[in-house]
């Protein structure tokens, strides 16, 4: 007998007879359904397993949690623990199950086989509350425990946070096993060090204050807005070693391997080594894996590293900084797409430990801490500011129309001046937007883009060529004209780091010009006179600063279709001219950007606290994030209606669109949730008020686990929800 046959016999409970006619069936009949119910009922004490092998006397029950990444099963699965596995099998080791049909035996009296899998054995338990038979723990891949409730507590509220699966989490917190690194002992640890004095943090008027409290064991929350220059790892370093003064552990994540060098290398002329490891992604699987261990192993307590330490095992958690949160690398490609600021600010308040957030720019997250009294502002007064930062003039539009060199060679008289008085005493600065040659073209007239006649795709120009073509279809174009104004003359819309350099190396035809961007990035350059041109972010350091530095094509920033235009470019304009020597010593910056603009106008007084602050309030009238809480639902048309239709949104939740999204072409990289080439998607927002984030994750969640184990049989098409996009038009 089973369940579904008492169902069908119309019982409804052990001691309440269905309605329907089970009153007047048999009392034997009755009294044999009721016994099958309640055996049913009762958990087995001890799981049977199909291998028939002895199992662990104590706790056989093994609950793990499987790798694999889709809602539908984001959830634990119970297995039986053979005697041979239970000294291994052990909560917070690799383990591997059978996993799929039949990974419980009762199906029709047969045995049916399921594919092995890995996974994590998260507790042991002394019975399971599945009735029937378990499958057996197929192996312990390694007795190595790497997951304990710490780190588990904080997978599981990013999978929430973010609508997504603790699996998926899994994978960007624990690095791929190694097995040589594992083998290998970590070091012993060393003793806590003396704590360092404030160095360069004395420019700040509560910089001092704020390493005293570190070294203390207190936990000061700060959004720390950095003087120009480069002490800034100086300071990142002297944090941490306050914070390990005080017995406690410290975090650093930094957006590229560059700063991370600058922080390593800062850290260990003030500590020496063996005091912390460096977490990068593109380091070796041997060397991370080993140094993830001796962080977990608790032998290093310091760990200092790019978007993939954001997870770092830290023991006795006492610091979480955070360098230039709104830089691009900080937002993981991978599901469920988290950004490094909200994992830190999640384990800040899991850890109850201190929190700094600091960068030359500011964000309007950061202005939003402050605003909020989470966190308080680490600043230096207005008269330091002016001394540590160079002067930055501006050329608008009009001054470009009334400069005839400037329309000639895109570089307008002043930018010209500058360079030759700064190339006198040392290396300058230009930073173009776009890296390459001359990518889009435009009307020299009127601007209107320049089209392609066949399919409307963008005009480029080509190197050594004289014929425009098509960025779209590959056609080239040999007689255009603007459809607008009827201009036939051209200008760039964007003209690329190698165009410039080219330009700029026949200006100065006895200066060395060097490029740094995607293909060659280059760390630091020396003190010789040199024109360095440089796409955003890549900009080397020099030795004793720039003399100068040229910002170019500003209006290709703002002109962006999205919600941070103006907040990117002015943390770009401030990253390229923190490089620049003061203005005592001669630093000057020249914005080829319109002056009256408010991000032009904060770079000019360098205060991106009121930009940020500023933006902040206009956010928030308009009910845009991060005043809000918004997700992003994106994918075929039919699709992306079908998933709104059946999601239960909160009440007060808001549904803008859903809108088509640009159709991209063959050969160019597709981004994870970017609609494939040549196909039609839409995308729909989502906008929630303050404090019902959560309950607008959880029903995206919840609506996409029902669509995931859909698609898994074939029946829907892949819709793609993503919490917080970065990219909002």
């Amino acid at each position: 007998m089973s369940v579904v046959f008492a169902r069908m016999q119309g019982v409804s409970s052990e001691n309440e007879p269905a309605a329907g006619g089970a009153e007047d069936a048999p009392p034997e009949q009755l009294a044999l359904i009721r016994e099958t119910v309640r055996r049913a009922k009762t958990p087995r004490a001890k799981p049977r397993t199909w291998r028939g092998a002895a199992l662990a006397r104590e706790r056989p029950v093994a609950r793990v949690l499987v790798d694999k990444g889709v809602l539908h099963l984001d959830r634990y699965f119970d297995y039986a623990v053979p005697e041979e596995l239970d000294a291994d099998a052990q909560p917070g080791v690799r383990v591997r199950v059978r996993f799929g049909a039949g990974r419980h035996r009762v199906r029709d009296g047969r045995r049916e086989g399921g594919g092995l899998i890995d996974g994590f054995l998260i507790e042991r338990l002394a019975e399971s509350d599945y009735s029937g038979p378990l499958a057996a723990l197929a192996q312990v891949v390694s007795p190595e425990r790497i997951l304990d409730e710490e780190l588990l507590g904080l997978v599981r509220a990013v999978a929430d946070r973010y609508a997504g699966s603790v699996a998926d989490v899994l994978q960007l917190a624990v690095p791929p096993r190694n097995a040589a690194a594992e083998k290998r002992a970590s070091p012993q640890p060393l003793p806590p060090p003396p704590a360092p004095g404030p160095g360069s943090w004395t420019r700040y008027e509560q910089g001092p204050a704020f390493v005293a409290a570190l070294a203390a064991g207190s936990a000061p929350r700060a959004v720390w807005n950095a003087l120009p220059g480069p002490e800034w790892a100086d300071e990142l370093a002297r944090a941490v070693a306050a914070t390990l003064a005080s017995g406690r552990g410290a975090l650093v994540v930094l957006p590229d391997g560059r700063a991370v060098a600058r922080v390593d290398a800062a850290l260990t002329a003030l500590l020496g080594e063996g005091r912390h490891a460096v977490l990068t992604a593109d380091a070796g699987p041997e060397k991370r894996y080993g140094q993830w261990l001796a962080v977990r192993r608790g032998a290093v307590r310091a760990v200092v590293g790019t978007r993939a330490a954001m997870f770092a095992p830290v023991r006795d958690l006492g610091l979480l900084a955070l360098w230039d949160d709104g830089d691009d690398s900080h937002s993981e490609p991978h599901a469920p797409q988290p950004h490094a600021r909200e994992v830190l600010l999640l384990r800040a308040a899991q850890d109850r430990c201190a929190f700094l957030l600091g960068a030359w720019s500011c964000t309007v997250e950061a202005a939003q801490l402050v605003e909020t009294g989470w966190a308080r502002p680490l600043v230096a007064a207005r008269e330091q500011v002016r001394a540590v930062a160079p002067l930055v003039r501006t050329v608008g539009d009009q001054d470009l129309a009334r400069d005839e060199a400037a329309r000639a060679a895109r570089l307008p008289s002043l930018a010209w001046q500058v360079v030759r008085d700064g190339l006198r005493h040392g290396p300058v600065l230009v930073q173009v937007p776009r890296r390459g040659y001359v990518p889009r073209m435009a009307c020299a007239a009127c601007r209107t883009p320049a089209r392609c006649r066949h399919c409307a795709g963008p005009l480029e120009g080509q190197e050594s060529a004289s014929a425009l073509r098509c960025g779209w279809c590959g056609r080239e174009e040999g007689d255009w004209h603007c459809p607008e104004c009827g201009g036939f003359r051209l200008r760039a819309q964007v003209v690329g780091a190698r165009r410039t350099a080219e330009e700029l190396g026949r200006a100065f035809p006895a200066v060395p010009v060097r490029t740094s961007g995607r293909e060659h990035v280059l760390d630091t350059v020396s003190q010789a006179p040199a024109l360095v041109v440089s796409t955003p972010g890549a900009e080397p350091v020099a030795e004793g600063g720039y003399t100068a530095a040229l910002l170019l094509d500003g209006w290709a920033m703002l002109g962006r279709p999205d919600l941070r235009a103006g907040e990117d470019a002015l943390r770009r304009w401030l990253a390229a001219a923190a490089l620049v020597r003061p203005q005592s010593a001669g630093g000057t910056v020249v914005a080829v950007a319109e002056p009256t603009l408010r991000p032009v106008q904060a770079l000019v007084r360098w205060d991106p606290v009121g930009h940020a602050v500023r933006e902040l309030a206009e956010r928030a009238e308009l009910g845009f994030p991060p005043v809000s809480r918004m997700a992003a639902v994106t994918g075929p048309p039919d699709a992306v209606a079908g998933f709104l239709r059946a999601v239960e949104l909160p009440g007060e939740a808001e549904v803008l669109g859903p809108v088509p999204l640009p159709v991209t072409s063959e050969g160019r990289p597709r981004r994870v949730g970017a609609p494939p080439p040549g196909e039609h998607w839409e995308r729909a927002l989502v906008r929630v008020p303050p404090g019902r984030g959560a309950a607008l994750a959880g029903a995206l969640k919840t609506a996409q686990a029902a669509r995931t184990a859909r698609t898994a049989r074939g029946s829907d098409a892949t819709v793609w929800v993503r919490i917080d996009p970065p990219d909002i038009g």
